[in-house]
C-alpha cells in the first residue's frame, strides 16, 4: 500500500491507496514540535487501531507546507516504516508545468491540488482549497498552471475577530438560517459564512472574466476541511472533492515511482 501524507498548517491529512483505491483516512492536528519518534508512534497506534500491519507499506510521498516538519516526517518514514519517502518539491515530476514568475515559491499544495484536479476533471479549471488559508489556482485547458489567489481561510478571519474585539465572543463556524441575524453569534456567523461566500464568488468571477473563459465550460473544485461549508452556496464552485490532495500525493508518486 501506498501512504500518502498531506502536511498543511492546521491539520495533517493522510491515507492509505490500495492500488488507486483510497483504502483508509485520517485527520490529525499539525503539531511543528513533535518529534519523529512522537509522529512514528502516533502513527502506528492508529494503524494498529485498523489492523494495518505497517508491513504492508509499500511507499510513502509527502506534501508539506510547514517548513519544520520538512524534515520530521521524512525521518519518520524511514525509522519506521523502513521507506525512503518522495517529498514534493524541487526535481519531483508532476507533469504540470507552471507557468509562474518563481515556480518554487507555489506550495506544495497547490500543485498537488492542481494535479489531481485536471486529472481527474480536465481543463480549464479553479480550484479553491479552504483551509488555513484559502488558496485559488488556474489551470489551463492544457493543464497548464498559471496562478491564482490566497486569502486567509474563515478560521483565522473568526479567530482574529475574537482575539481583536473587546465584547465579540467565539462562535462556532456554521451557517445561520438567515443574513439578517436577531443575536450576536448568529451576526457574527452570517458576516463570517456569506461574506467568504461573497469574497470567494467575487475572487472567482474574476478570474474568469480575466482569463476570457466561458463560465459554463470551466469546472470550479473545492476542496478542504471547510469546503462543504461555503461551496453549498457558491454560485461556481459545483464539485467538492475534499480528499483531492491524497489523490494529487497519489498520482504524482505514480508519475515518479518508475524514476
Amino acid at each position: 500500500m501506498l501512504l500518502v501524507i498531506d502536511v498543511g498548517n492546521t491539520n495533517i491529512v493522510f491515507g492509505l491507496f490500495n492500488g488507486r483505491e483510497l483504502a483508509f483516512d485520517w485527520r490529525i492536528s499539525t503539531d511543528k514540535d513533535r518529534t519523529s519518534d512522537e509522529y512514528g508512534l502516533l502513527f502506528n497506534q492508529i494503524f494498529q487501531h485498523n489492523n494495518i500491519d505497517i508491513s504492508e507499506i509499500d511507499d510513502v510521498i509527502i506534501s508539506s507546507v510547514v517548513p519544520p516538519l520538512m524534515h520530521t516526517l521524512p525521518t519518520t518514514s524511514v525509522r519506521y516504516f523502513n521507506k525512503e519517502p518522495i517529498v514534493i518539491g524541487p526535481g519531483v515530476k508532476t507533469g504540470m508545468n507552471i507557468k509562474y514568475d518563481n515556480p518554487k515559491e507555489v506550495g506544495a499544495d497547490r500543485i498537488v491540488n492542481a494535479v489531481a484536479a485536471f486529472e481527474k476533471y480536465g481543463g480549464p479549471l479553479i480550484i479553491v482549497d479552504f483551509g488555513t488559508a484559502n488558496t485559488f489556482c488556474y489551470v489551463s485547458e492544457e493543464g497548464e498552471y498559471l496562478g491564482g489567489a490566497i486569502t486567509p481561510g474563515i478560521k483565522i478571519s473568526a479567530e482574529a475577530l475574537f482575539l481583536r474585539t473587546a465584547k465579540l465572543p467565539k462562535v462556532e463556524l456554521v451557517k445561520p438560517e438567515k443574513v439578517v441575524a436577531k443575536n450576536t453569534v448568529n451576526s457574527i456567523q452570517s458576516g463570517l459564512v456569506y461574506g467568504y461566500i461573497g469574497m470567494v464568488d467575487h475572487i472567482i468571477g474574476k478570474m474568469i472574466d480575466e482569463m476570457n473563459v466561458d463560465e459554463n465550460k470551466i469546472k470550479v473544485v473545492a476542496t478542504g476541511g471547510f469546503s462543504s461549508l461555503i461551496a453549498s452556496e457558491s454560485k461556481y464552485i459545483k464539485i467538492i472533492d475534499k480528499l483531492l490532495t491524497l489523490d494529487g500525493l497519489r498520482i504524482i508518486y505514480e508519475r515518479n515511482k518508475s524514476k
